[in-house]
């Protein structure tokens, strides 16, 4: 019994002042002395865990007519109803120690990457053909199967300019500042500012 006594007694000095150190290192450190917080690699490899941070869905339907002309005469025209989710958001993999400034009293500045249009995904179920229609004097000219894909692509267009319209750039960054100023001040970071590099489509 004194044995074991004493082997935990010896093991309480060894580990003691070592597991002390490590409390202090990561989570404070005695009343008076300034904690410590990561340098500015560890904060971008925290910051990166949340991946590409999509901050921001709209949804947007747009309706777009198109009119092919047939050769020698005639015509067919198409209207075609489309709806699609744009997700605008940071692309965390672009942060990089340099954009991330560590000051004393646990004071972090961060330079996100400027928010952007990261997807746009089409609903399938509410998109569809509301009209298409050829002159009736040609019925043996084909209708055209491009022209849907054609609509499509300019219904994307459409659809991502009338986003930008409607400042999903801007609140996709606000967002994301939200959501990373959350993260680091439950990691231990108490004053957190954010440098805004120019926003591009």
């Amino acid at each position: 019994m004194i044995k074991r006594l004493k082997f935990y007694l010896l093991g309480l000095l060894i580990l003691g002042p070592t597991a002390a150190a490590l409390y202090f290192y990561f989570f404070g450190s005695p009343r008076g002395a300034p904690r410590r917080i990561a340098d500015p690699p560890a904060l971008v490899r925290q910051i990166q865990q949340l991946s590409e941070l999509v901050t921001v869905k709209y949804s947007v339907q747009k309706v777009i007519g198109l009119e092919e002309q047939k050769i020698p005469f005639g015509k067919e025209s198409l209207l075609l109803l489309v709806q699609a989710d744009v997700l605008g958001g940071v692309d965390l993999s672009q942060l990089t120690p340099a954009d991330v400034t560590v000051a004393a009293e646990k004071s972090v500045t961060i330079r996100l990457p400027a928010a952007q249009i990261l997807h746009i995904a089409t609903n399938e179920q509410q998109t569809k053909v509301w009209d298409r229609q050829k002159t009736w004097w040609t019925p043996w000219v084909p209708f055209n199967p491009a022209l849907d894909q054609q609509a499509r692509q300019l219904a994307q267009e459409s659809i991502q300019a009338a986003a930008l319209q409607m400042g999903i750039l801007s609140e996709a960054q606000t967002n994301a500042e939200k959501v990373i100023r959350n993260f680091l001040t439950a990691v231990g970071v108490e004053s957190i500012s954010f440098e805004h590099a120019p926003t591009t489509p």
